[in-house]
C-alpha cells in the first residue's frame, strides 16, 4: 500500500480542529454553514435517535476513528468502544485525549502562521480504546459488536468491498451499522475499478449490503472541513443506519 496521506502535522492539527474545535476557531465569520460543524457528534447522535437504551455491557466499533471525537461520543451510551484507525498520529492524538483528556496542537490561520490551542473530548461513561488498524483487514478477534460507526471511511479505502464484506460478522444479529459517506471517488484513494457505483453509489450499497442488513433510517449530513481561514471543504454524506437481519 502507498504510504499513508494521513500523517502529516498539518493534516493532524486539520482533523483535530474539526472534530474538537469550537465554532469561533472553526467558523470565524458571521455568515456560514453552522449546520455543517459538529459532524462526528452528528454522525453517531442524529443517526441512533429513537432507538431504546442500549443493554448493559453493550459494545461499539468506530472503524475510520480520526483522532476519536466519535468514539468518545459512543462511549455516552455503550460500555466498551475501541476506536480504530489507519494513521499512527491520529491513534496517538485520541490516545493523548483518553489519557489526559486534552492535547495541545496548532491549526493554520495562512501562509506558515498557525495558532496553538487545546483540544478536550466530550463527557463519556464507557472504557474507551484506541488501536491502529487496517478497514480492510481488521482482525479475526473482532465480531458481534452491538454498532459498528463507520464515518467517511468507504471512499477513502483501496478495497471498499473488503470493508464491507466484513461486516456481517463484526455486527451481532440485531445489532446496528451506522454508516456516513459522501461517496467522493477519488482515484488518488480508490482505484476506478473499484468504486461502489458511479452516479448510483447509494443504491449500490444498498444492493451490497441487503444480504446481511435492513436500511432503517437515512440522513443528509453536511460536514465542513477547514483547511485556513479563507479556504474550506464543504460536503454532505449520506447517514445511514442498519439492523443485522
Amino acid at each position: 500500500m502507498s504510504k499513508n496521506p494521513y500523517e502529516s502535522q498539518k493534516l493532524l492539527g486539520e482533523y483535530l480542529l474539526f472534530h474538537y474545535g469550537k465554532k469561533e476557531e472553526i467558523l470565524p465569520w458571521k455568515s456560514g454553514p453552522i449546520d455543517a460543524l459538529n459532524f462526528p457528534q452528528r454522525t453517531v447522535e442524529s443517526l441512533i435517535s429513537g432507538l431504546d437504551e442500549f443493554k448493559l455491557h453493550a459494545k461499539a466499533l468506530d472503524v475510520g476513528c480520526a483522532v476519536g471525537a466519535s468514539t468518545f461520543v459512543l462511549g455516552k451510551y455503550f460500555d466498551e468502544v475501541l476506536g480504530i484507525d489507519y494513521s499512527q498520529s491520529f491513534i496517538d492524538a485520541a490516545k493523548k485525549l483518553a489519557a489526559d483528556n486534552s492535547i495541545d496542537y496548532s491549526y493554520l490561520v495562512e501562509g506558515e502562521h498557525f495558532v496553538e490551542t487545546k483540544a478536550v473530548p466530550p463527557n463519556y461513561r464507557g472504557d474507551i480504546d484506541f488501536q491502529v488498524g487496517d478497514a480492510m483487514n481488521l482482525p479475526s478477534s473482532l465480531d458481534s459488536y452491538d454498532l459498528v460507526h463507520a464515518a467517511n471511511l468507504i471512499c477513502r479505502l483501496p478495497e471498499p468491498k473488503k470493508f464491507l464484506n466484513r461486516l456481517p460478522d463484526l455486527v451481532k444479529k440485531g445489532g446496528y451499522l451506522i454508516l456516513a459517506t459522501p461517496f467522493t471517488w477519488l482515484e488518488e484513494y480508490t482505484p476506478r475499478s473499484k468504486w461502489i457505483g458511479s452516479g448510483d453509489s447509494k443504491e449500490k450499497l444498498e444492493e451490497l449490503l441487503s444480504p446481511w442488513f435492513k436500511l432503517e433510517y437515512e440522513e443528509d449530513l453536511p460536514f465542513l472541513i477547514r483547511e485556513h481561514r479563507r479556504k474550506y471543504q464543504y460536503s454532505v454524506s449520506w447517514g445511514s443506519r442498519w439492523i443485522r437481519l
